[in-house]
């Protein structure tokens, strides 16, 4: 039954092909295919006779085969769709995932879903077998697609105490300048004050209104070379002003404008300093440019002392004035510019001895007398007579009390407002060379190999410090310890409270004459050209410095550096911390008498072609001048006998000298100037 009714349906299919009907639309999709004989013998032809290729103008040849209708049998079978091109390799890979319109594999779907459901463990032992099985493109696509995942910005997450614990390891100016720029947040923390001034303590930018060190260091010259090292610890300084400046100002506008004088600069305008150094990152910028400028800049301005070869004996540098004394018997007043104020004349013969107190001025020589100036008249308020011979040491203990040493072996004590001797301190067996005082005790070296500890109220003698073979030429007393130079090449550190000596230093091989002490670090200097950097708390040498051929003339140091000035004509500053040098500061000349600075200041006393000349290098930062590296104005005056202000214009070109403060103020400027 079931084969007559399979039968019957493939006849009248049959029937329906043979009569051409398309109810089944099956003419539309099947081609009629030729009997086999005949497709075998058009292919014998197509291959014996190949056909010309055809062109828009050929005709299709009669011989060439011709479409037929419905070349299909009547039971062929549909052809099946031609299949995709394969991909070549300029061609993009499919997605893996589906478009957003179609539905997620389920594959990926369930996959996800179960490691979602692993342990830790789990996770880890299945992403290592993905891993395992990765190509290096993919490890690099699994590398940057996890990386910026796994990255966090601390200073987002954690507090500004943090933070700013963090910033204490970044020693790089220009790199804490330059990471405002990374993000807001980032910006938000390096903007705050306490950042730089954690920054400041970083460099040791400390408030220069509690810090001593930087004294001015004053020496008599003898004929023989032989130097007087004196030291006296300085106020509160115009230059050190900006150093102890507070992160916030209390002064407002209103009240400068409204009290002019005391917002009125000691200099001119030149020298004036901006209200914005109040800040610690004001302050940090400031110091960094100075410190800048002492390595590669600097201002000098030259001044001609006198038409002849004068020797200077003594040198200082205050808040207002810069002292100069010669062998001539003149005293030389400049502002801090190096223009003449004024000059002292009173003194019969040479000065050898000076000291400064704000306006008062007290002097001694080889006349006997002890004089006192008023420098802001020039006007001799007192003449002190008593010593018996050249007087050679000078300190003040206030603004009321001077202290002379003389070579008539004894010290006095004078009250500078009434102008009397009013003690008289006696013990030393030959001439009392140096002095230097600490409240109300003065400590005095002599000639006679020894020193001796004194109370200045009362006048006694409270300790003799013996021990040293030779002269003492230099001493240092921080009123916790004294430090003396002998002739005998050595340095002694004694206990002030029981006068034992608690170390003697080596090393020098000549006459010890430069001394300078501050906290736990001594610097000495001695004939033999060296100088030599010790530490207070092991009595040990911590740099050797073979600073200069012959005699080192004048020595100073503070937190940062060390200037030395020696007999070779050479003026050197080293690095206090590395002990390496750092520059020569000026050119070299005959031979250097004094050098004396501040952090800004520095004024060098040398002799060029018999002529004594005063270089006054500023090293501050001043808009229009040396940010950009240019070289600064050189301006050489000659003072000589009158006091004159000629200008010299070849003498300048002589002395010109690289004011470009370098590629680190440029550098910091650029990076602060992104913080605005």
């Amino acid at each position: 039954m079931h084969r007559n009714t399979t039968d019957r349906s493939q006849g009248r299919h049959d029937a329906r092909l043979a009569s051409g009907d398309s109810d089944g639309d099956i003419s539309g999709h099947v081609r009629q295919i030729p009997p086999l004989g005949h497709r075998i013998h058009r292919r014998k032809d197509s291959i014996q006779h190949p056909n010309p290729p055809l062109t828009p103008n050929t005709s299709v040849p009669s011989t060439m085969p011709q479409p037929i209708a419905n070349p299909l049998l009547p039971s062929a079978p549909a052809s099946p769709p031609t299949p995709a091109p394969s991909p070549t390799p300029h061609q993009r890979m499919p997605m893996w995932h589906p478009s957003s319109d179609d539905e997620e594999d389920p594959i990926l779907r369930d996959a996800r879903l179960l490691f979602g459901r692993m342990s830790i463990t789990e996770k880890e032992a299945w992403l290592t077998s993905i891993v395992d099985i990765c190509d290096n493109h993919s490890l690099s696509f699994l590398h940057h697609l996890v990386s910026p995942r796994l990255k966090k910005d601390p200073f987002r997450v954690l507090p500004n105490e943090l933070c700013f614990k963090i910033l204490e390891f970044v020693d790089d100016a220009t790199t804490f300048a330059r990471a405002s720029q990374v993000s807001r947040r980032w910006r938000e923390v390096m903007s705050d004050d306490q950042a730089w001034k954690t920054l400041s303590d970083k460099f040791g930018y400390r408030r220069m209104s509690t810090d001593s060190v930087g004294s001015n260091f004053n020496a008599t010259t003898s004929s023989s070379g032989q130097i007087l090292l004196s030291q006296y610890q300085r106020s509160s300084s115009p230059t050190r002003l900006l150093e102890s400046m507070t992160a916030i100002s209390e002064t407002s506008d209103t009240e400068i404008s409204n009290n002019p004088g005391a917002s009125e600069p000691l200099r001119p305008s030149r020298r004036a300093r901006p209200r914005s150094a109040q800040t610690h990152r004001s302050q940090f910028k400031h110091r960094y440019l100075v410190d800048a400028a002492w390595k590669r800049g600097g201002h000098m301005t030259a001044r001609h002392i006198s038409p002849d070869q004068g020797v200077v004996t003594s040198l200082h540098l205050t808040r207002k004035y810069i002292i100069v004394a010669l062998d001539n018997a003149r005293i030389h007043v400049f502002d801090t510019r190096g223009d003449i104020q004024r000059t002292l004349q009173g003194h019969v013969m040479g000065v050898w001895a000076m000291i400064p107190w704000e306006d008062i001025l007290v002097s001694g020589g080889c006349d006997r007398d002890v004089r006192v100036w008023n420098m802001a008249t020039g006007a001799s308020v007192h003449t002190l007579r008593g010593h018996t011979s050249t007087v050679r040491c000078l300190k003040m203990s206030n603004a009321n009390t001077a202290i002379s040493g003389s070579r008539d072996t004894t010290l006095r004590v004078w009250d500078l407002s009434s102008g009397q001797c009013i003690r008289v301190l006696s013990g030393h067996q030959a001439s009392v060379r140096c002095l230097e005082i600490q409240g109300d005790l003065v400590v005095s070296g002599s000639y006679d190999t020894q020193a001796k500890i004194w109370r200045i109220s009362t006048g006694e003698c409270l300790r003799t410090l013996a021990g040293h073979f030779s002269q003492i030429y230099a001493i240092a007393f921080d009123g916790q310890r004294i430090a003396t130079g002998s002739l005998d090449t050595s340095v002694r550190i004694w206990n002030p409270d029981d006068g034992q000596c608690l170390a003697i230093l080596q090393g020098h091989t000549s006459l010890v004459g430069q001394l300078q002490m501050s906290s736990s670090t001594l610097v000495t200097g001695g004939s033999d050209g060296s100088v030599r950097v010790w530490s207070l708390e092991s009595f040990t040498p911590i740099h050797r410095l073979a600073a200069h051929d012959n005699s080192v003339t004048s020595l100073q140091f503070d937190e940062h550096r060390i200037v030395s000035g020696g007999s070779d004509g050479r003026v050197k500053v080293w690095d206090l911390q590395t002990g390496t040098l750092i520059r020569e500061l000026s050119q070299p000349a005959e031979a250097v008498w004094r050098v004396a600075f501040e952090s800004e200041t520095a004024v060098v006393m040398a002799s060029r072609n018999n002529r004594t000349i005063m270089e006054v290098w500023d090293f501050r930062p001043q808009e229009g001048r040396n940010a950009l590296g240019e070289e600064p104005d050189q301006v050489m005056t000659d003072v000589g006998e009158s006091c004159g202000r000629a200008k010299s214009a070849e003498a300048a070109d002589a002395y010109a000298t690289d004011g470009d403060i370098g590629g680190d103020m440029i550098r910091f400027e650029e990076a602060d100037r992104m913080i605005g």
